[in-house]
């Protein structure tokens, strides 16, 4: 229901490389706070939608990521490239590896939440089918 857009990640990695070439440590806190808050967070009207909004990105900029092979998800699918970031063609063709669509584990979800949204996607297809059939039982009438 939020309206995120490309200026937000924009400003997001703008901010990023900003301090990344101003600190020689990493301002964590700052990062949180400005992406989780100000960023993203300034559309999220919803109590619950912001402190997961916050979590999730607290998950990302934390001291973790900046040590080798953290894991962005429990499976280990999804890792901070190291030996993929030494080109933009090497990170790019790591990227490319992942599935096209997202597992719900990048998101923090159980698998069975791929359950949950295929059958939400077969019932709402189902029901719009079930919409276009033609509302009339009668034909054409046949007098004698």
């Amino acid at each position: 229901p939020y309206e995120f857009n490309e200026s937000d990640l924009r400003i997001s990695v703008r901010q990023l490389q900003m301090f990344l070439d101003s600190y020689d440590e990493t301002p964590l806190a700052a990062l949180n706070y400005l992406t989780a808050e100000c960023n993203y967070g300034g559309r999220v009207t919803d109590d619950k939608d912001r402190r997961t909004l916050v979590t999730a990105v607290l998950n990302i900029y934390c001291p973790q990521i900046l040590e080798d092979g953290y894991r962005l998800s429990a499976s280990g699918m999804y890792v901070v490239p190291t030996d993929a970031l030494d080109s933009h063609e090497a990170t790019v063709e790591y990227i490319r590896q992942w599935p096209p669509v997202a597992k719900p584990e990048v998101f923090g979800l159980h698998e069975n939440a791929d359950i949950t949204k295929d059958l939400g996607e077969v019932d709402l297809m189902l029901k719009t089918m079930l919409l276009t059939q033609a509302q009339s039982g009668g034909g054409g009438g046949g007098g004698g």
